[in-house]
Parts: C-alpha cells; structure tokens; sequence
C-alpha cells in the first residue's frame, strides 16, 4: 500500500513538473527569433504555421511522429503549410517531388512513404523517371506525374517556395515559422515536443494580439 501511494505522488510530481514545463514562458532570442520584417501568410485571418523541411533530413523523419498528431488537432483559425527548403542538389530535387506531389493533390496519400523510401529503403530519388516509378507503386499515374513535374505550375512554386525560405532567413532544416514573423526549430526550442510547445505558445500570441486588435 505504502508503495502504491509514493508511486501515485511519482507520477503526479512528474505530470505537475511536465505542465510546469509546458507553462514555461519563451523568450525572443532563446527559444525563437522574431523576424526583422514580417512575411506576408497565404490566407490572411488564419494563424500560419509552416515547416520547412527536406525529405533526405533524418531530423526531418524523426520529427513526423512527433508533428504529425498535433496537425490533425490544430483548431480552425489556424492554417498548417508544410514547404520543402531548396538549397541546391538533392535538396532541390526532391523540393520538386514534394511541390509536384502537393499540386497534383496526393501529397497526403504519399508523403509519409517518399520519406520512409529516403531515409529507410536506401532510395535517392533525385531522377524524375525514378520518382515517377516509385509513386506509381503507390497508386500515382506515372505519365500525370511527368507532366505535371516539368509544368509552369510547379516550377512557379520552386521559385515561391525559394523565395519564402530567403525571406524567412532559413538555414537549415526542419525549421518553423508562425504567422509570418517567428522562426524556431528543434536546437532552439530544445527538442521535437519542445518546438510544438512553442509553436502553440506563438499561436496563442498571435491569436490574442488578432482579439485585441478588433
């Protein structure tokens, strides 16, 4: 009995501690850097958040799990944009997987596996043709996707997405950015559950600073 009662105090030091924590004011400059100039969001009166990443990061990997639930349980006033980082080689190319996928509306359906094929099956997937065999495997039209690989459309977005990363001074990968103006990621914030404590803390600012603007 005397057991059973210092394990429930355990346990419920330990969940106090973990709110504690969660509670934990962030700071400029610590835990985010707050952008000189604000980037305009895709659809104003939505809170952004967006995540840069590259499918050949395994940080980027090891965070999907972790980033993945807490998507599905964003509210309504806020908008989640996932955008491949493009710094050349590799990364561009498989930027444009990502951006083709995305426009040919199957990203969801095929993400999750382009990154498993990358980072656990030993696949490059840097070769258009190459890419187009691997998602027609998983139900893609392979000739859709080549079309849609070279068209203005997705080349369009590359040039976006290239633009958007300069502007949100990006250095590497995965990094987050909340409405516009905060950037942060994982070094900074301190860890995967740590970076979505501070995204929800910089949603909550936002969304109080968009009340009180009213």
């Amino acid at each position: 009995m005397r057991n059973l009662i210092i394990s429930a105090a355990l346990v419920a030091a330990s969940l106090f501690g973990m709110s504690a924590q969660a509670a934990t004011p962030i700071e400029a400059g610590k835990q985010y850097v707050e952008l000189a100039s604000a980037v305009p969001v895709a659809e104003p009166g939505k809170i952004e958040v967006v995540e840069l990443f590259w499918y050949g990061c395994p940080h980027c990997y090891a965070f999907e799990p972790t980033i993945n639930p807490w998507i599905e349980k964003l509210p309504s006033d806020v908008k989640f944009v996932r955008i491949p980082a493009m710094f050349g080689g590799p990364w561009d190319a498989h930027g444009q997987l990502f951006i083709t996928l995305d426009t040919m509306g199957v990203e969801h359906k095929v993400h999750a596996a382009v990154f498993e094929a990358i980072q656990k099956g030993g696949k490059r997937l840097t070769d258009k043709n190459d890419m187009a065999d691997f998602v027609a495997t998983q139900g893609v039209n392979k000739e859709d996707f080549l079309k849609t690989f070279d068209s203005f459309a997705v080349k369009g977005k590359i040039a976006q997405y290239q633009e958007l990363a300069k502007k949100y001074e990006v250095t590497g990968v995965p990094t987050m950015i909340v409405n516009g103006k905060y950037r942060f990621d994982l070094g900074s914030a301190g860890g995967p559950e740590k970076t979505l404590e501070v995204a929800d803390q910089l949603i909550a600012k936002e969304r109080a600073a968009a009340t009180a603007a009213k």
